[in-house]
């Protein structure tokens, strides 16, 4: 008689390490590792479960004494369109999204590093270097994909370019069987009246509509931090609970 083999993945806990978003408390994660062939499927699996991706890494919150960190997603199909949501898109509907093949650039880091220095120079990113930022993008053995935000193609006197204009935003998406995870999101903090960062969650759920996807994972939400206040705002939403996903409306 054979016995079938399978390959179940290995989990882990981390080193107590300062919450980065409740001072006074400890952090903790459970993590297993994304490299082999199975690893779109675990990577799926795992999502829906309220774990989240870094490179090759699947992770989630494991506190002592603490559930803070709520995974959150955004059904499509009961997105509420709201007027404010609907003013952002039209404050951006000039720029120029592009999928690209998830390959860090120096025009990307660029950027990033404007971003984090601007609006996060006291987070556990601050000290990324370009090596490390393109570990980021670029290590993954799963479906992901880069969207680049650009302003109009320059305008010169000869006619309009085809080259592109300026990066402003760009997001490191992961494609799930029912679902987009956005793993993250960057922009230039000078074009702080475009609301870039609600605005490409925004494209995020019109994407994942068009696609016959069912939701937008937006990751952790933690109750009254400033730094997820934003993910709130859109609703409906679904938060993972002891008891499973539950639908939140306000």
């Amino acid at each position: 008689m054979s016995v079938e083999r399978r390959n179940f993945p290995q989990f882990f806990i981390t080193s107590p390490a300062p919450c980065p978003y409740i001072p006074g408390r400890v952090e903790r994660k459970v993590f297993t590792h994304l490299i082999n062939q199975d690893a779109q499927k675990l990577h799926d699996a795992l999502s829906q479960g309220g774990f989240r991706r870094s490179q090759n890494i699947a992770y989630r919150p494991a506190c002592d004494g603490c559930n803070a960190c709520v995974s959150v997603r955004v059904p499509v199909d009961l997105f509420d369109w709201n007027r404010s949501f609907r003013r952002s898109l039209r404050r951006n509907r000039d720029l120029i999204a592009q999928i690209t093949v998830a390959k860090a650039t120096s025009e990307q880091y660029s950027l990033f590093r404007s971003y984090i220095e601007t609006r996060h120079d006291d987070g556990g990113m601050a000290d990324m270097t370009v090596l490390d930022f393109s570990s980021m993008i670029n290590e993954s053995f799963v479906n992901t994909e880069l969207i680049e935000y650009r302003l109009p193609h320059d305008i010169t006197l000869a006619g309009r370019h085809v080259v592109g204009g300026e990066l402003v935003a760009a997001s490191l998406v992961d494609t799930l069987d029912d679902g987009l995870s956005m793993i993250y999101s960057f922009y230039n903090p000078a074009l702080g009246d475009r609301g870039l960062g609600t605005f490409m969650i925004l494209d995020h759920i019109a994407r994942a509509k068009k696609l016959g996807l069912s939701y937008v994972y937006l990751g952790y939400w933690v109750s009254g931090s400033q730094k997820m206040d934003y993910k709130a705002r859109f609703l409906p939403q679904e938060r993972l609970t002891p008891d499973g996903w539950k639908l939140y409306s306000k």
